[in-house]
């Protein structure tokens, strides 16, 4: 749609008149020199493009619905999220949401549901976020309901909303508190072709009548522009038929308002050139003489009634552009030192004026001059930076630039820097440095070198101002002081020293351990004595037992560390030492350490088969000490007097058996020495008496005293005699049964032994003619015997230690063939490999009286009658203690020979012999004594001696001798 007549216009846009530049190729004759062309151009006035629709943003828009920022608390608003038109909607996979700047959902779909109150937000996988919208949800009885956005030429409805509970008679709608309107009958506000006069805080009142007032909440309505005023551009159409001009009234839309039509009029002077819906005119060639051009300017408007706005009115005028500059140097050339004064001249042949000039070194502009109606631009500058130099013209027609001129600038170098860059925050040993030199200016090249202590270390050059390194693999020799030189032949510089500290990670230390003597003794206090070679202080040494930590010190110096230990029996075994500096620690090798224990104090323990001592018995003398290390030499003494000595060389005790005579009576002790020092025992006294009949008086046994020794015992002559027996009599011995084989049971305090439990071995024979000696073996090494003399079993009690593990077995033997158990197995938790070795016995009670010649009685009881004419039972020449009875030691005799004596020539004042003869007088009809009996042997060992023999009563019928002339003991 045209026009050549004012129709309308924007009345209230006034404007001033404006130049609008237009450019334009014309053909323009030149005077004196024939026909030759000059190009006009025309100029744009706006550069950014501007038009009647807006132009694609990158963001979304949210809309409500409904179209309210306050609603009640529990009522939904949908939210949609608007995409502009240049995103593709079937390329959008998703939507984000955010609320208060965290993203609150992803949605498939552009609308959710909300009902919180808050700021938000949404987004799409490629666009940026949208502006944000705030919703409040209340809980008051009252509220002002208002759109998010208003805009020039809106027409705006306020809603005032009472709770649903709440019946009012009356609204009224105020701004900046005072009354716009009030309603009895409706709760909407309009607000007709809304403007900036619009603006201000909006809130609502209710009135109830007879009972309240009630009030909302508060809106602040910010009127927005719905576009720009518009601004008129010119540009060059070329056409069939010659040149055009095109004119373009540009502006733009919110987002939010892309959909409102804008109407366009075009105006030359007080024409009106065109209206319609396209911004933009296209007009023929341009006459540049006119002494007068006319004016353009356009207007744009919302629909037919709605906000118009104008443009600036312009001219268009032709210009001519200008040619490009030449740029020289002065007074120097191109050639000059750093601090001196360099002139740049800029020289346009043509152009009209104003014409701008810019002076540029390496695309940076370094002087911007005003805008002059001359033809060249001059100006100064001190000579600091080498590179190449141009100028620009332009008198908005173009701008033309100069071709470059290089400039030297040659600069002495400058103080340099050195930096040192190592791989950690310190350095180490190995590791390889960077040593870094850097002068901040200097004209290239530059020779840097690199100095240690002011020794070099070497050189390197650098031909584009980037400084020079040098790497360095580090020792110890390379901690000191550090420096770099610059050179360019224009003076040479030397860096500020840097330090380094090179740090040298300690050595494997080694381990020293230093004893009083030559044996380490428990109570000696030893010293470790921990050394590293090489390492930086300060190093911490730590000190181990058996990976068990002693101790630590730190030393500050390189000459090591130590540690003192008062040794005790559990610090023999393995040391070692740890040295770290903080670069990684290093342990030493391992060095054994045997503490040796002195022998304790023995313990001397003599072993008596019965309360009193008596001449004949034998005694077990035992010495242990508890504490020692093997072996342990015992020695054993009687009134200071060495009897035995023995040597334990798995630790623990020892023993020996004595015959006891009379001569045994005295004082008795023993000595530990395990090379350490002599330990002597505490005396124990041992008194023996000569032997005493303890049967009834004028009765005779016969038992044994072993299962191979045949004992005779007169009460009355206080006499004894031990026979050994040939293996033909002793297997004819009425009732005497072979020990069966043994069991040996091991009986500890938990399910299973450890280190510390005192075990008992148990050996029993089920059967068997007492005495019964057992003997406990380990792994076929004996531990220890005891006598059963009543029969049954008996016991040995071990504490174990460690060498415990293993097989047991015990034995059985009562003289008539000796009887191997089964081996039993003990193991114990905690150990780990196998053991080897002797076994230290740890025998703490249950062995008594172990007597090394087998010597236990087997009794042979025999009752003799008294002979008519003989002795009387009693005699009053003895001593009552003579008459006492003492029990036999072994009361379970499998057999006894019942003996009748016959006394003959008794003479108990006289003379030394009592009687030199007893037969046997057998009960019944019994043959005689067999020479190969028991008896016969009898006979056969204690003939008769003097008259005793020839003046005996004759033998009755059967008898036989059984000794004569027995002595008083």
């Amino acid at each position: 749609m045209s026009s050549s007549g004012l129709l309308w216009s924007c009345a209230s846009q006034e404007s001033k008149p404006a130049l609008l530049l237009l450019r334009k190729a014309l053909v323009w004759p030149h005077p004196g020199a024939g026909r030759a062309f000059m190009l006009l151009w025309v100029s744009v006035l706006v550069l950014a493009p501007v038009r009647g629709k807006s132009e694609a943003a990158s963001k979304p828009v949210i809309s409500l619905h409904p179209p309210w920022t306050v609603a009640f608390r529990g009522e939904t608003v949908t939210l949609t999220c608007h995409v502009l038109h240049f995103h593709a909607p079937e390329k959008i996979k998703r939507f984000l949401w955010y609320r208060e700047g965290r993203i609150l959902r992803e949605t498939p779909r552009n609308t959710l549901e909300v009902h919180d109150s808050g700021q938000y937000r949404c987004q799409t996988q490629d666009s940026l976020p949208s502006d944000h919208v705030s919703l409040t949800f209340s809980s008051e009885n009252l509220i002002l309901q208002a759109p998010p956005f208003v805009f020039e030429g809106d027409s705006v409805v306020l809603r005032c909303r009472a709770n649903a509970e709440i019946t009012l008679d009356t609204m009224t709608l105020h701004r900046q508190g005072e009354v716009l309107s009030i309603s009895d009958e409706s709760s909407d506000f309009r607000i007709e072709q809304a403007s900036l006069k619009d603006n201000g805080d909006y809130h609502c009142s209710g009135f109830k009548n007879g009972c309240c007032s009630y009030f909302s909440n508060t809106i602040n309505i910010e009127v927005q522009e719905l576009f720009p005023r518009p601004v008129l551009t010119a540009s060059l159409s070329p056409s069939v038929s010659g040149k055009s001009v095109t004119l373009t009234c540009k502006t733009k839309l919110p987002p939010l308002r892309s959909d409102v039509k804008l109407w366009f009029r075009f105006f030359k002077d007080d024409h009106m050139l065109q209206l319609g819906l396209e911004s933009f005119l296209k007009i023929s060639t341009l006459t540049t003489r006119s002494r007068n051009p006319p004016y353009y300017w356009c207007e744009v408007q919302r629909g037919s009634s709605g906000v118009c706005k104008q443009s600036q009115k312009s001219q268009l005028r032709v210009q001519i552009p200008v040619s490009r500059p030449v740029l020289t140097l002065g007074p120097h050339g191109a050639s000059v030192p750093e601090g001196y004064t360099v002139t740049l001249t800029c020289k346009a042949e043509s152009g009209s004026f104003p014409i701008l000039y810019q002076f540029l070194r390496e695309e940076v502009v370094i002087q911007k001059m005003e805008p002059t109606r001359g033809m060249k631009s001059v100006m100064s500058l001190r000579a600091e930076h080498s590179g190449n130099y141009y100028c620009t013209a332009d008198n908005g027609l173009g701008a033309q630039r100069s071709l470059p001129v290089y400039l030297t600038v040659t600069v002495p170098v400058s103080r340099p820097i050195l930096t040192i860059k190592r791989p950690r925050s310190q350095a180490v040993e190995g590791d390889v440095v960077e040593l870094y030199c850097g002068a901040w200016k200097g004209s290239p090249p530059i020779l840097y070198r690199f100095y240690h202590e002011d020794n070099a270390l070497g050189s390197s050059w650098d031909y584009n101002r980037g400084g020079a390194s040098f790497k360095l693999p580090l020792s110890a020799e390379h901690s000191g002081k550090y420096a770099c030189e610059a050179d360019n032949g224009l003076g040479a510089w030397r860096s500020e020293t840097v330090s380094l500290d090179v740090k040298i990670p300690a050595s494997r230390p080694v381990l020293t351990v230093r004893t009083p003597r030559a044996q380490a003794v428990e109570g000696d206090v030893v010293e470790l004595r921990c050394e590293a070679r090489r390492g930086s202080p300060p190093i911490l040494y730590r000190f181990y037992h058996e990976d068990n930590a002693l101790g630590s010190s730190r030393v500050h110096n390189r000459e090591g560390a130590s540690f003192k230990l008062p040794l005790s029996a559990e610090h023999s075994g393995k040391y070692a030492c740890e040295a770290d500096n903080g670069l990684g620690a290093r342990r030493s090798e391992t060095v054994s350490l045997n503490v040796t224990v002195p022998a304790s104090r023995p313990v001397l323990t003599v072993r008596t088969p019965r309360a009193q001592a008596v001449e004949g018995d034998v005694v077990e003398l035992s010495c242990e000490a508890q504490r020692g290390s093997p072996p342990i030499l015992y020695q054993f003494y009687r009134e200071d007097v060495p009897l035995r000595s023995s040597s334990a060389p798995s630790g623990g005790g020892t023993s020996f058996y004595l015959s006891l005579t009379t001569e045994h009576s005295g004082n008795y002790s023993c000595e530990a020495n395990n090379g350490l020092g002599a330990q002597r025992s505490e005396v124990v006294s041992l008194s023996v008496i000569a032997d005493r009949a303890s049967c009834p008086p004028h009765s005779v046994f016969l038992t044994f005293c072993s299962p191979s020794c045949l004992c005779f015992y007169d009460s009355f002559t206080r006499c004894r005699l031990f026979l050994l027996l040939p293996s033909h009599l002793r297997d004819s011995l009425p009732g005497l049964l072979p020990a069966s084989h043994p069991t040996l049971t091991l009986r500890a305090p938990g399910a299973q032994a450890k280190v510390g439990d005192m075990v008992e071995l148990r050996c029993e024979a089920q059967r068997g003619s007492p005495p019964i000696w057992y003997r406990f073996y380990h792994e076929d090494v004996p531990l220890g015997n005891s006598s059963a003399p009543s029969g049954g079993g008996a016991s040995l009690n071990l504490s174990l230690t460690a060498e415990h593990s293993g097989n047991y077995s015990c034995e059985a033997d009562n003289g008539l063939g000796a009887r191997r158990s089964e081996a039993v197995p003990l193991s114990m938790s905690g150990l780990t490999g196998s053991r080897s070795g002797p076994i230290a016995t740890g025998v703490t009670g249950g062995l008594f009286s172990t007597l090394g010649f087998g010597v236990v009685a087997l009794l042979l009881y025999c009752r003799l009658p008294r002979k008519a004419g003989g002795r009387p039972t009693s005699d009053p020449s003895r001593s009552p203690s003579d008459s006492n009875i003492r029990e036999p030691i072994y009361h379970n005799a499998p057999a006894w020979l019942e003996l009748q004596p016959v006394y003959s020539n008794v003479n108990p004042k006289g003379g030394e012999v009592v009687y030199s003869e007893v037969q046997r007088i057998p009960q019944g009809s019994k043959p005689a004594a067999n020479p190969d009996s028991v008896l016969g042997l009898l006979r056969t060992h204690l003939p008769s001696h003097g008259q005793a023999a020839s003046h005996r009563p004759s033998d009755p019928p059967g008898s036989s001798v059984i000794y004569s002339q027995v002595k008083v003991a």
